[in-house]
């Protein structure tokens, strides 16, 4: 079947031109000005934008962890995705200690095989590192896996430094690239003991942020950096939060050090504040790194705005109020996480390219294109051009409406943002050629498919 999207504006990582597209079946075919090929289906977009469907290299679904599993699965987290208008997540497919790779893969693989609404591909986080698995990682690799991530903290994920060096070293030989959540483990816990000696309970969520400081998340980045350099490999820094963080960042590229830098909207539009909320209702707003100061804030948006920051994910993890409650008595025991995968699009948009704060190239940059490349599905996705998957968003720039957990999409029961007023929606998302989703509705179920790096 063809289609024509006919006037509309044409968004990539470069320019935004007026043009048209012709897609047919699963495959893009033309992006001109005037096609006159004959179409099955002629859409007129004009005065809309064509984005290439929005990449998603950060989520968290079906995970099992704090003693739960997230709100949402494959299912529900994928229908988040694709109704804000993400046609592909990049998932952390995890190794639990003691596991081989390819069984983590295989768990994983039945956790999202036939229940996934948009395409997606897998990290692979390892938690476990020993000469097996070193072995291992060069089929993992050849198999389509090209990217890892790493903990520095987590009794349950965390690796030490040798094994990080050693696990950087081998990825390097196979031509793979890790992601490191950066915080100091040891700060962490003794912060958790002090508000226990200072405080005699860890009931206020207020006291959480203390706990988790910036400068434990510069620590990190500072050490994860050196131990990059000794090896002499690029590395990630996935859901940078603070200004003590980025400035670690600038450091080590100042020396000529290749370092990718993740953050995520929570950081950009959301502060600490929101832990001061009465009744501990800040539980819900518990992620990891937490939220920070409006100054980050600002600092974060400087540095997308001078292409700093190379990728905006969300690092959906999320859960219901029920099981934030799980810290009710001791909020070290709340899961953390949150919800974000419908709202992502809509809020770098509003917040961003309304607010002037990043140029519309620069959304595709961050959404589409930048982390289509950094994990080589490009130019397969992250892109409008003959030959790419079919994954289109028309985005309507004027339509204005409002977070709901009523009407989204994810399980979980809240909406970090509720009833915040946005302007500018994925008006239609299409998958692969196929009208997946209509502002926020799902037309297409269960279209998902597996994604296979590209060498």
């Amino acid at each position: 079947m063809k289609r024509l999207f006919r006037g509309g504006i044409v968004v990539s990582g470069e320019e935004c031109k007026k043009a048209d597209v012709l897609i047919e079946d699963e495959k893009i075919v033309k992006v001109e000005e005037n096609i006159e090929d004959p179409a099955d289906e002629v859409l007129n977009v004009t005065g809309k934008y064509l984005f290439p469907g929005f990449i998603d290299g950060h989520t968290h679904m079906a995970l099992e962890v704090s003693g739960t599993i997230t709100a949402d699965d494959f299912d529900t987290g994928t229908r988040a995705e694709l109704a804000g208008g993400t046609t592909c997540i990049v998932d952390f497919a995890t190794q639990n200690k003691g596991e081989s790779l390819a069984l983590a893969l295989e768990n994983w693989h039945k956790k999202a095989d036939g229940k996934a609404h948009c395409d997606y591909a897998f990290h692979l986080a390892i938690s476990d590192w020993n000469p097996d698995i070193s072995s291992e990682l060069e089929q993992i690799v050849a198999g389509g896996i090209h990217s890892f991530k790493l903990y520095t903290t987590y009794d349950a994920m965390i690796v030490d430094d040798k094994s990080i060096y050693e696990i950087l070293a081998r990825l390097k030989e196979l031509g793979g690239i890790a992601g490191i959540h950066c915080e100091n483990k040891g700060i962490i816990d003794a912060r958790l003991e002090e508000v226990i000696r200072e405080k005699g309970d860890r009931k206020n969520v207020s006291d959480y942020p203390g706990t988790r400081p910036a400068c434990a998340e510069a620590e990190a980045v500072n050490r994860i950096l050196n131990i990059a350099r000794c090896v002499d490999t690029p590395v990630i820094i996935v859901h940078l939060s603070s200004e003590e963080g980025y400035k670690e960042v600038l450091r080590a590229r100042e020396s000529g050090q290749t370092v990718y830098v993740e953050t995520c909207p929570q950081y950009l539009v959301m502060d600490e504040s929101f832990y001061e909320l009465k009744d501990n209702e800040g539980k819900k707003y518990m992620i990891a790194p937490p939220l920070r100061k409006v100054s980050d804030q600002d600092v974060l948006w400087e540095a997308l705005k001078t292409d700093k920051i190379q990728t905006i994910a969300t690092d959906h993890c999320s859960f219901t109020t029920a099981q934030k409650d799980m810290g009710k008595d001791d909020f070290s025991k709340t899961p953390c996480g949150m919800p974000g995968a419908e709202e992502r699009p809509a809020l770098i948009f509003h917040f961003g390219v309304n607010e002037e704060r990043i140029r519309m190239e620069q959304m595709c940059r961050f959404l589409a294109e930048n982390p289509a490349k950094l994990y080589h599905l490009y130019p397969k996705k992250g892109v409008i051009a003959p030959g790419s998957d079919a994954d289109i968003v028309v985005w309507n720039a004027e339509t204005n409406w409002s977070l709901s957990a009523a009407t989204q999409q994810s399980a979980s029961d809240y909406c970090p943002l509720e009833g915040l007023q946005l302007k500018g929606r994925a008006e239609r998302v299409y998958l692969r050629g196929m009208l997946a989703a209509q502002n926020g509705e799902i037309k297409e179920e269960y279209k998902g498919k597996y994604l296979k790096a590209i060498n």
